[in-house]
C-alpha cells in the first residue's frame, strides 16, 4: 500500500489560531469557539479542499505556570473526543487525528472510546499519544508535580501495548449475530489479555469489537529522543518539529535507522512537520498580516511562555539581559523538545525578551509566508525531496488563514499532482498508505 501525494493536516491548537494572542485579533472567534457550528464550519471547509484529517491539540489543565496564563492566554478548550463524536456526524470523509494522554487515564477506557469513535466514524480516527509534562496537568490528577520522564515514556509504551491488545481482543470476524441459532459472538475469536505489566494490570477482552482500521491511526508527537523510540516503536504517523529542510531530511534518517531497530520499514511511518503558513496576495502582505499578529504579544505571556518550556522562572531576572543558565535535558521532567528549542536559541545571544517574543510569536515550526505559489513552492520541495511525507498546518489565526490555504493553496498543489482532488474510498488509515495491522491473537 502506498501514498503517492502529500499528506495534509489542519491543525487546532488553540480555538482561535496557533498563535498564543490570536483571541485578540479583531477577526477572531469570541464565544463562539464553544458552539459546534464553529468547528463544523471549520471541518466543512477542510474537507471541501480533500484534505486528510483535523489534528486536535489538547491538555488537561489551563496554563498558568508564572501567573499570566489565565489572565491572557486562551486556555479553555473543548473535550476533543466530545468535539469528534458531534464533527463525524456532520462531515462524512475527513478524519480526526485526537490527543489523548497515557499519563492520567487507563488503557481500558481510552481502547473503549477511540473504538467507539472509530465504529461511529466509520474508521476515520487516531490517537495522536502524549504523555502530559506540565505541572498544571499533573496537580489535576492528585500528584504535586510531573511523573518522572522516563517513567511516563515507559508507562505509555505499555498503555499502548495494552490498548492494542484490547482492540485485538476481538477478531475480525468474532461478532455472529446469529438470531436464528442464538449466537451472539463466537466465544473462540473473542480474548482476555491477562496483562500484568509494571504499571497495569488488565483482564480484558474490551467490551466493543475490534475497529475498523483494527486499530485507529496512532499519532506521536514529541521529538525528544524517547518521543522519537516511542515513535518508531509504536506510531504510524510522527508529528516532527524540523525548521527547515536539511533538518528535515536528517531528521527523517534518524528516524529510519530507529525503525529498522523494529523490524519496521521506512515507509511503515508517515513524518509530518508542524508549519505556519500565512497566505496573502503578495509577499509584503503577507509580511504585514503576521507584524500585526505579533503586535498583540504581551511581555508577560511571552515570558511567561519561555519560563514554561524552559522550566526556570525567567521573570525575576531583567528581561533585557541574557538567558541564565538553564536545566539540563536529561534530568529535565517537562517538554524536553522544547527546552531543547530555548537552548538552541539561547545560544545565539538573544535577550530574554528577544527570545521570549521570538518563541511566542513564532512557536516552534517554521514560518511560511506569503502567496500561494510560494506557499506551494516551499511544502513541494520538503515533500519532494523526502524531507516530509505532508504537514501538520498551524494557522496563526483561525478562521482567516485557515479558509485562505484551503481555498488558494490546495488547488495549486492539485494543479501541480502533488495533493488528492477526491477522496479515496476506505479509511483513513488506508488513505494515509497505512497497513491494516494483523491481529495479534489471530496471528499468534
Amino acid at each position: 500500500m502506498s501514498r503517492q501525494s502529500m499528506i495534509l493536516a489542519g491543525f487546532f491548537f488553540n480555538p482561535q489560531g496557533d498563535h498564543r494572542l490570536s483571541w485578540r485579533h479583531p477577526r477572531a472567534p469570541r464565544r463562539e469557539f464553544l458552539d459546534l457550528d464553529y468547528y463544523r464550519r471549520l471541518a466543512s471547509i477542510a474537507e471541501g479542499a480533500k484534505l486528510d484529517a483535523i489534528f486536535i491539540a489538547d491538555h488537561l489543565g489551563v496554563w498558568d505556570t508564572y501567573g499570566s496564563g489565565l489572565t491572557h492566554y486562551a486556555n479553555p478548550r473543548l473535550e476533543p473526543l466530545s468535539l469528534v463524536s458531534a464533527l463525524s456526524a456532520v462531515v462524512k470523509d475527513i478524519g480526526f487525528l485526537v490527543t489523548a494522554s497515557t499519563s492520567y487515564t487507563e488503557p481500558f477506557n481510552t481502547a473503549r472510546m477511540f473504538a467507539s469513535i472509530d465504529h461511529i466514524s466509520k474508521g476515520r480516527v487516531g490517537w495522536n499519544v502524549v504523555t502530559s509534562a506540565l505541572e498544571e496537568e499533573a496537580v489535576n490528577f492528585g500528584r504535586d508535580s510531573n511523573i518522572d520522564h522516563a517513567t511516563r515514556y515507559e508507562r505509555a509504551n505499555e498503555f499502548l501495548d495494552v490498548v492494542k491488545s484490547l482492540w485485538d481482543s476481538w477478531a475480525d470476524d468474532a461478532l455472529v449475530i446469529d438470531k436464528s441459532s442464538g449466537v451472539f459472538a463466537n466465544r473462540d475469536h473473542v480474548h482476555a489479555l491477562n496483562h500484568h505489566g509494571k504499571h497495569f494490570k488488565v483482564k480484558g477482552p474490551l467490551n466493543v469489537p475490534r475497529p475498523p482500521q483494527g486499530h485507529p491511526v496512532i499519532v506521536q508527537a514529541g521529538s525528544s529522543d524517547a518521543g522519537k523510540e516511542l515513535a518508531a516503536a509504536q506510531a504510524d504517523l510522527h508529528f516532527a518539529i524540523v525548521r527547515g529542510e536539511q533538518e528535515g531530511l536528517a531528521y527523517r534518517a534518524d528516524i529510519n535507522d530507529r525503525l529498522a531497530k523494529y523490524g519496521r520499514k521506512a515507509e511503515s511511518l508517515k513524518l509530518l512537520p508542524g508549519i505556519l503558513p500565512i497566505v496573502a496576495s503578495s509577499t509584503s502582505e503577507a509580511q504585514e498580516k503576521q507584524a500585526y499578529l505579533e503586535s498583540l504579544m504581551l511581555d508577560e505571556v511571552a515570558v511567561d511562555l519561555l519560563s514554561s518550556w524552559a522550566g526556570t522562572d525567567l521573570s525575576i531576572y531583567p528581561l533585557d539581559g541574557p538567558v541564565p543558565d538553564l536545566p539540563e535535558e536529561a534530568s529535565y521532567n517537562g517538554w524536553r523538545t522544547w527546552l531543547a528549542i530555548v537552548r538552541n536559541e539561547a545560544n545565539k545571544g538573544l535577550s530574554i525578551r528577544q527570545l521570549a517574543r521570538k518563541i511566542a510569536n513564532t512557536g516552534s515550526v517554521p514560518l511560511i509566508a506569503g502567496t500561494p505559489r510560494q506557499v506551494a513552492d516551499e511544502l513541494e520541495h520538503w515533500f519532494v525531496s523526502g524531507a516530509a511525507d505532508g504537514f501538520n498546518l498551524m494557522f496563526p489565526l483561525l478562521p482567516e488563514d485557515w479558509e485562505n490555504f484551503m481555498a488558494q493553496v490546495v488547488p495549486e498543489l492539485q494543479r501541480r499532482g502533488l495533493f488528492r482532488t477526491e477522496y479515496e474510498p476506505g479509511t483513513l488509515r488506508e488513505r494515509l498508505g497505512l497497513a491494516r495491522p494483523a491481529n495479534r491473537f489471530s496471528a499468534g
